[in-house]
């Protein structure tokens, strides 16, 4: 009864003193996954705490259920766009490339602990994949917004890539226990079929399982807070079910999220919730015990040579998988340098690290001490320092603009559409714009407006003061546009994202009705012309796409032009400022000298 309460009582302070210790660190930038690792490694036996646990059998199930809950999240907040937008360079990045990551560190491994060619490969097969939990925590919790492609790339890469360094680690093991070598083309088709089956056969069950626990959530009656609990326990119970037939569980369950997070069912907000919550415990609980497992101790006598085959990892192998993977998809430079550095390693590669040693491969136990290097390094070194890299690549967008209060309520399954209530705050675009009418994106209706505790449910397109309570109904496209509308105004980063355009309007409608509905200052000529011939009478015959005109504190946007004709218009309530005067000559003055120096390098080539 004490030693049960003890637990209990070890347990909850770990996971209390790590959130708060994660909350300090952030001040000053470090990865809170770092944290929870390290925190582990302090309440171990080599630290002040001096928990002794070397019990890896269960490391590995408690691993394998945290990482089920972990993609599992991650599957629900991944769009069917992204998937789409970034499925083939994603799927060659989880596949080829980590076998091309592998095989390099394999090769690093081989020279610097003069390891043999199988236990070589099965350590850059440990070490891999990217980390699921590492990457999402970066993309989704510390508020870092990416161009779309390369976040969808990073998120997909990370979600489906655990099944090829899995396939890769139990197959090496394989090999190093029983003997075996891929010397005849039998052996060679065994493997290439038992591949074929864990990516196939993950998908079939995470489709099938996925569309099962849809229709489970939208067809029972259950109390509301049972919905996320029976979505939880169904995905696990898909994942077990696949892993039990040979097949990928952490492909499956990824899919089995993906499906329930795009198509409409009666509790979004509490399954996201509830799945929110979970990830995160399930990734203090996986990096504590993880940093629980190793002894710092047993890290001194292969530090540094586990730190070059860290250093191989990140500078050379990853880059050269990247490079090669996404050459036919045309990603700028600066796009795949960020990609490839962005090649966490996390959890996954210490879950892996315990396969060895359960299966008892001689000298599992270093390599378990290497890989633990190889994670932290990765942590300090590229975890430290993504946001950095995200600005330096060019890669990073604008922060979008947070409400501070939303309220969201579901609608029943199959409407496709929520209910939102908004508290207008005065530092928000439409209080500081005082827009005389209430700009909607498309889809959206107002449902009330609450006012000194007052509800009016007539003249709700009017506009709206600090403090008024705005419930709409409204679509999930919508909610971001709706977000930076009611949110508070932040300074616009210099780069400009062709996303933030607010709405888009037809050309062909009139500059008047436009400007009482959004309050743009026209002057009193250009308030009888349509969109069209506003925008032609500012730009000119010859409109490009792309083309911007600023009209007082919002721009207006060409964004449809064929046959010499705008189609549609792209309205931005919350433009960058422009350029002042003195900014304006010291930039001419720079490129002018450009100019000139480059006239002159010219002229002493001819010579």
């Amino acid at each position: 009864m004490d030693f049960a309460n003890q637990i209990i009582l070890v347990s909850a302070a770990l996971i209390t003193f790590s959130i708060f210790a994660g909350v300090l660190s952030s001040r000053i930038g470090a990865p809170l996954l770092l944290v929870f690792l390290a925190f582990g490694m302090l309440a171990g036996e080599d630290g002040p705490g001096g928990i002794v646990f070397h019990d890896f059998s269960v490391a590995y199930l408690v691993g394998s259920f945290a990482l089920a809950l972990i993609l599992f999240d991650g599957g629900l907040r991944t769009s069917r766009e992204a998937l789409t937008r970034a499925f083939g360079p994603a799927v060659l990045l989880a596949t080829v490339g980590v076998v091309l990551t592998a095989a390099i560190t394999g090769l690093a491994a081989k020279f610097l602990f003069g390891l043999g060619w199988a236990e070589a490969m099965l350590l850059g097969a440990i070490v891999g994949s990217t980390d699921a939990a590492a990457v999402f925590f970066l993309l989704h919790l510390r508020g870092l917004r990416l161009k779309s492609r390369v976040a969808a790339t990073l998120e997909v890469e990370s979600g489906v890539n655990d099944p090829m360094a899995i396939f890769l680690t139990l197959a090496l093991v394989t090999i190093i226990i029983h003997g075996q070598a891929i010397a005849s083309w039998e052996s060679a088709l065994d493997f290439f079929w038992d591949f074929l089956w864990q990516m196939a056969g993950g998908i079939i069950f995470g489709l099938l399982g996925g569309a099962f626990v849809l229709r489970a959530v939208n067809r029972l009656e259950l109390s509301a807070g049972l919905y996320p609990i029976l979505a939880g326990a169904l995905a696990l119970l898909v994942f077990a079910l696949t892993q039990s037939v040979g097949a990928s569980g952490f492909l499956a369950v990824y899919l089995v999220g993906f499906t329930l997070g795009n198509n409409p069912h009666r509790a979004t907000s509490e399954i996201a919730r509830f799945s929110d919550g979970m990830a995160w415990l399930a990734q203090i609980g996986m990096f504590l015990m993880m940093g629980l497992l190793v002894t710092p101790s047993a890290l001194l006598p292969v530090l540094l040579p586990a730190l070059g085959v860290a250093l191989v990892l990140i500078v050379v192998a990853r880059p050269v998988a990247v490079v090669l993977c996404l050459l036919p998809y045309r990603f700028a430079p600066r796009e795949t340098a960020f990609v490839s550095w962005v090649g966490l390693r996390g959890a996954v590669p210490i879950f892996l690290g315990t396969i060895p040693i359960l299966s008892g491969v001689e000298g599992a136990h270093t390599m378990f001490s290497v890989v633990y290097v190889i994670v932290l390094a990765s942590l300090i070194l590229q975890g430290w320092t993504v946001s950095w890299a995200a600005r330096l690549a060019e890669v990073e967008l604008p922060p979008r603009a947070a409400p501070r209060r939303r309220v969201e309520l579901d609608l029943p399954a199959g409407k496709g559409k929520s209910v939102v209530a908004y508290t207008v705050d005065p530092m928000s675009i439409l209080a500081l714009r005082h827009m005389t009418r209430l700009p909607l994106p498309a889809g959206t209706s107002v449902i009330s407006v609450m006012r000194d505790g007052i509800v009016r449910t007539e003249g709700l397109n009017e506009g709206v003061m600090p403090g008024d309570v705005v419930m709409m109904l409204t679509t999930a496209d919508a909610v971001a546009t709706l977000d930076r509308l009611f949110g508070v105004r932040k300074s616009r980063a210099k780069a400009k994202d062709a996303g933030m355009i607010d709405f888009v309007l037809d050309a062909s409608a009139g500059a008047a009705s436009i400007a009482d509905i959004y309050g743009l200052a026209f002057e009193p000529e250009e308030r009888p012309l349509t969109l069209e011939e506003f925008m032609r009478s500012r730009l000119g015959k010859d409109v490009k796409e792309g083309a911007r005109t600023r009209v007082g504190g919002v721009e207006l946007i060409a964004m449809q032009v064929s046959d010499g004709s705008v189609h549609q218009v792209g309205l931005d309530l919350d433009p960058p400022p422009r350029e002042t005067t003195l900014t304006t000559l010291r930039t001419r003055l720079v490129e002018m000298l450009r100019f000139l120096r480059e006239q002159f390098l010219a002229d002493n080539a001819r010579s």
